[in-house]
């Protein structure tokens, strides 16, 4: 395997990280924002200017404002992107699954109609798949649509809709037939956030954040023609949001190795004698952490390698988000015990690394639901990388209408 570029990958890096240079600076001299608008104001620039330039859409076709370059481009720019700590944030689910699904699914008018504003920034999606009866079975959703002339009437709950509570529309999963089975039965839609009947609960974290939100649908009409793919077919249109979903998720950011082993060197091993270094359980667990991040690097590798040649990454995917979920939390919790008492101060400003060891233990565990939860992920794993038995299934062949619940 050659890690290294290609003169054209070499070219486009050094083009984009003079780009991004330019029009970011260096991370430390952006302060933090201080509240949620200020964030989404400043990705919204920030997002209208990388469009200007033409870092946006590198992989789709230019009729829809993409350069049409091989995938291994748009890995480059994110790569360049996360030195300097982009802002990219409320548009991360939009433009990296739903935008995507909406080219692959809907109509040329609707493509044309949706795709510009949202990769300039003026518009933001959100994913409505999970909800309160069903989890990571996103096949055993309970929200309904029903025909009515050349509408759907919507009626049902989801619930941790990331950016729910500033976005302007959202692809949404519905059950339209009950007598199928439960993967037979789905259509997907878009949907105006802002429409009359769809109503949006913040759910407070314990990190003190609220980006997950319930969201409630009360007679919402949505035409037929916002309908992405076939009546029915919902499930292989979900298939392709939840692959680049679980891409996604895999590699999000956190304490890792290094912060860890920084903060060992200036903590007092319990001991008492040197650093926390010097401990051996201690040195076990940052050995363990060690290998699991370069597995994955070498792992991603892989990835990247298959779309240099144009192929489209599988379900290896998964393994990806579930190392670094479980890991993340590991280190966190670690870290916080590593403190002692002191370990109880998140404070940003009197913690080590601004609290960030709190917030990835806080954080983890969200991660290791959202894309399907590790137990899923692992039967993803068992039955499509290691061509193991499928699981039985007690809902096989039956209609999703006869299935037992709950009193």
């Amino acid at each position: 395997m050659d890690f290294n570029d290609s003169p054209e990958e070499a070219a486009f890096r050094a083009e984009a990280h003079a780009w991004l240079e330019k029009t970011l600076g260096p991370p430390a001299s952006r302060a933090s924002m201080r509240t949620e608008g200020d964030a989404i104001a400043a990705s919204k620039a920030y997002q209208a200017k990388k469009a200007e330039a033409g870092f946006v859409g590198l992989t789709w076709r230019k009729d829809v404002g993409g350069r049409e370059l091989p995938p291994i481009f748009q890995v480059i720019f994110n790569q360049e992107e996360q030195k300097f700590q982009a802002p990219v944030g409320p548009f991360a689910i939009g433009l990296g699954m739903c935008i995507p699904t909406v080219i692959a699914f809907h109509s040329p008018e609707r493509v044309k109609q949706y795709v510009g504003p949202a990769l300039r920034g003026q518009e933001i999606w959100c994913q409505l798949f999970s909800e309160p009866s069903a989890g990571s079975d996103v096949a055993g959703l309970k929200t309904r649509a029903v025909k009515d002339g050349d509408d759907w009437i919507i009626n049902g709950q989801k619930v941790w809709t990331s950016g729910a509570h500033y976005s302007d529309y959202g692809i949404v999963l519905v059950r339209t037939n009950p007598e199928k089975e439960k993967h037979k039965g789905l259509t997907m839609f878009v949907v105006n956030m802002k429409a009359p009947g769809v109503e949006v609960r913040p759910i407070h974290q314990m990190s003190g954040g609220s980006n997950f939100n319930e969201v409630y649908f009360t007679d919402v009409r949505i035409s037929d023609s916002e309908r992405l793919g076939e009546v029915g077919n919902g499930w292989n249109v979900a298939l392709v949001t939840l692959m680049n979903e679980r891409l996604a998720v895999g590699g999000s950011a956190g304490p890792e190795y290094g912060e860890i082993l920084e903060l060992a060197r200036n903590t007092p091993s319990p001991s008492g004698k040197g650093s926390l270094l010097q401990d051996q359980a201690f040195r076990e667990k940052l050995a363990s952490w060690y290998v699991s991040a370069e597995g994955y690097t070498l792992g991603k590798y892989r990835t990247m390698t298959a779309l240099s040649k144009g192929q489209t990454p599988g379900p290896e995917s998964s393994i990806g988000k579930i190392l670094n979920a479980n890991r993340m939390q590991d280190i966190g919790n670690s870290a916080i015990e590593a403190e002692d008492h002191f370990g109880i101060i998140s404070d940003p400003a009197l913690a080590p690394m601004q609290g960030a060891f709190h917030s990835a233990y806080m954080w983890a565990p969200g991660l290791r639901i959202a894309g399907g939860t590790d137990e899923i992920l692992r039967n993803i794993i068992a039955e499509r990388v290691l061509g193991l038995p499928q699981d039985a299934r007690a809902d096989k062949g039956v209609a999703f209408k006869d299935l037992p619940t709950g009193r």
